[in-house]
């Protein structure tokens, strides 16, 4: 799965939100093409044939596609049609790592810094030391493109938007958790890790399980699915379902599989896409585009946050039932000119934070230059054209100007 960051949640580091959204999308969809793939990819297609979870006939199969690897469809796949079912014992998640050697040192530490621990193992055990994993571990790429593998200077070309701080507080607290875990449970325990484990290793670890593994799933919240982890998510899929479902193995069996279905018709030799994730509901977040109104719910939402003084009463128990009911409008105009002061004032702060402006980033997105930085040309134009939208809303100009 394709994906870099937007906003970061420390009690679930896997989970992201994303605050501003510009509606302009990035991608651009093409059918995939079809050199001959790396040595690894093939190694491991074929252990996944050995093993029957694949075949020639398998509806679909990784291919080069513009994102990097993704899953190519063989022939014409309907909608809903299942593509890929992978089983149980072919998946990583705490319980993989607790079966393996290291499960008795990783007993009480956080999911992720488990299953982290277990990747980094893997790929770093030496050719001698010969486990099926490999076969998987081989085909994750050193790095994506999101922007915790990004360089200072790299990093420089988004000052001033809201994902630098994020992928700040991120490598942060990755950071400090490498470090617990170093003392805690590599560095005492150097027969089951007896190679050096580095914060970049760590940070390799984390990258991967947030760009590539499946949350949400039936009695699974983090897990990876060798195989089915290569589909990539495409804004331009708007289908609420699941793409992808938990289920028995059969009528007589207690084994679970995996089944991806496609969301969509695809044509044979195109890229097989799920729908954008949402992660957790830890943060209140609005999407909010270019040339329309607020959302119906942010403004409520702002009102209940600013509610204080003689309107704090909405805040009893005895109005907590109706209390969306009474927010739908406004609740006094204090309490309007407050919200609409705070966000324009947090709206031209932000701005003010750019090193660029949005004509000298237009200009820069007709030149030819590396992924990266388009990546950031993008994020930081599309983050200033919708705080600029935001600021020049009329609702908040007349209340923020105090204008009744």
């Amino acid at each position: 799965m394709a994906t870099f960051f937007s906003t970061f949640s420390t009690p679930n580091p896997l989970g992201s939100k994303s605050i501003l959204h510009h509606n302009q999308q990035f991608t651009v969809k093409c059918n995939a093409t079809s050199p001959s793939l790396p040595p690894p990819v093939q190694t491991f297609w074929k252990w996944f044939s050995d093993e029957k979870v694949v075949s020639s006939k398998s509806p679909a199969k990784p291919g080069t596609v513009p994102e990097g690897l993704g899953l190519v469809a063989q022939r014409d796949i309907a909608r809903n049609e299942v593509v890929l079912e992978v089983p149980k014992k072919f998946w990583i998640n705490p319980d993989t790592v607790s079966g393996s050697e290291i499960g008795r040192v990783c007993n009480g530490l956080k999911p992720w810094i488990s299953v982290a621990l277990f990747l980094i193992r893997e790929k770093l055990r030496g050719e001698d030391d010969y486990s099926p994993w490999r076969n998987y571990i081989n085909i994750l790429p050193e790095c994506t493109d999101s922007t915790i593998f990004w360089s200072e200077e790299e990093l420089s070309e988004i000052e001033g938007t809201q994902l630098l701080s994020t992928t700040l507080s991120v490598k942060e607290y990755v950071k400090n958790e490498f470090v617990q875990v170093q003392d805690q449970v590599i560095l005492p325990n150097k027969q089951l890790f007896p190679f050096t484990v580095t914060l970049d290793d760590f940070i390799w670890a984390f990258g991967i399980l947030r760009s590539r593994a499946f949350s949400r799933l039936r009695g699974q919240n983090l897990v990876l699915i060798p195989l089915a982890d290569l589909i990539n998510h495409s804004p331009s899929i708007t289908t609420k379902d699941y793409a992808y479902e938990i289920k028995g193995a059969g009528l007589f069996s207690r084994d679970q599989i995996f089944s991806l279905r496609s969301p969509i018709p695809v044509k044979a030799g195109q890229q097989l896409d799920i729908a954008e994730t949402n992660g957790t509901n830890e943060v209140q977040y609005f999407d909010i585009t270019l040339g329309r109104p607020l959302p119906p719910k942010m403004l409520p939402y702002l009102r209940l946050v600013a509610l204080g003084g003689t309107d704090a009463f909405l805040l009893e128990s005895i109005f907590r039932n109706a209390v969306w009911d009474h927010l739908e409008l406004p609740v006094s105009r204090d309490n309007e000119a407050v919200i609409c002061q705070v966000v324009r004032s947090a709206c031209r702060s932000a701005l003010s934070s750019y090193r660029t402006t949005i004509e000298e980033d237009e200009k820069l997105k007709r030149e030819n230059i590396n992924p990266r930085l388009k990546i950031a040309v993008w994020i930081r134009e599309g983050e200033k054209k919708v705080l600029q939208h935001i600021d020049n809303i009329r609702d908040l100009q007349r209340e923020g100007n105090g204008v009744g």
